[in-house]
């Protein structure tokens, strides 16, 4: 999981709780978005996602392969 997926899943977790201890949301709301923000709050701590990993999904940079060593000229 890439490190801008990781800080969008910290920072929509924050903005609910934010939101529920405000009392903006309240009810079954907010149990709903309790419970997503509980569960993108650990997926980014962890750096895994099972939804990504089902979808073959990756938000992270690949590192480039290395070369082939080149043959020896004769």
């Amino acid at each position: 999981m890439g490190l801008v997926d990781r800080l969008i899943r910290t920072v929509v977790a924050i903005v609910i709780a934010v939101l529920y201890f405000a009392h903006v949301i309240d009810g079954t709301l907010a149990l709903i978005l309790g419970i997503v923000a509980l569960i993108f709050l650990l997926t980014g701590v962890v750096s895994f996602c099972p939804v990504y990993a089902l979808l073959g999904l990756k938000t992270c940079a690949e590192e480039p392969t290395p070369a082939p060593p080149a043959a020896p000229k004769a």
